[in-house]
């Protein structure tokens, strides 16, 4: 049975219900929170695989509550919203969520897409064991670190497989839809949004100058290239 633990947070009571009398049915364990507030002291006493996070909560709002999570946890964030407008996308995704389900949802598609970021954060947890520099650049997929002129960012899960999978196809031209599925799953392919906030997040950590990218390079109306620019050198590395 699947003893991966779910947190529903949302103001609805019935939808609450509803989300604990399914998930519990197809074998999670599920605790659930009415608002922001109550979520973050759950968090703070509890340990979750998965969080389903409402955007439109009462007082502590779901960006924000997301956001708060994010800064002390690495744990899989859904969010849940009746809003599908891209702005809305791209916030949820820059507070730190690994993605969204738009209300009313299918059960199949909230299952899919529940299972698809628990198998990333299992992936993620399971650590990469090299160590890798490039110029400058150096990336410890085990700890989730990379080291800039020795300045350390901590990467979250989701940057960490978006990460990966660029420097395992370094030099290589990637298409949107094949990063899509690669990282975020089969079900992926035109949320391109996904991929512009993430790379841009990416940036932030791990280029010298962000607003003139050397390692993760835009191929207009393509995709994108992670160069290495014949300076990729690699270390065994344990820890």
């Amino acid at each position: 049975m699947n003893t991966s633990r779910i947190l529903v947070v949302d103001d609805e009571p019935q939808l609450r219900r509803a989300l604990r009398a399914t998930l519990s049915a197809l074998g999670f364990v599920v605790a659930d929170a009415a608002n922001g507030e109550a979520a973050l002291e759950i968090v703070r006493t509890e340990k979750f695989d998965l969080i389903l996070l409402d955007i439109n909560l009462p007082g502590l709002n779901g960006f924000e509550t997301c956001r708060a999570i994010r800064a002390r946890s690495d744990v899989g964030i859904l969010m849940l919203t009746v809003r599908d407008r891209a702005d809305d996308k791209i916030e949820a995704l820059d507070a730190g969520a690994d993605g969204f389900v738009t209300k009313p949802f299918d059960v199949n598609e909230l299952q899919a897409r529940i299972r698809a970021t628990l198998r990333r954060a299992s992936a993620s947890a399971l650590g990469e064991t090299r160590v890798l520099q490039f110029n400058g650049l150096e990336i410890n997929f085990h700890d989730r670190q990379v080291r800039v002129n020795e300045r350390v960012t901590r990467l979250t899960p989701m940057e960490l497989d978006l990460l990966h999978y660029f420097v395992t196809h370094a030099d290589s031209v990637l298409p949107h839809d094949k990063i899509l599925q690669a990282v975020w799953g089969p079900d992926y392919g035109d949320e391109v949004e996904y991929l512009r906030v993430f790379v841009n997040q990416l940036r932030k950590k791990i280029e010298p100058d962000p607003a003139r990218p050397r390692y993760i390079l835009t191929m207009p109306w393509l995709g994108y290239r992670f160069a290495t620019r014949g300076d990729a050198s690699e270390s065994a590395s344990q820890g």
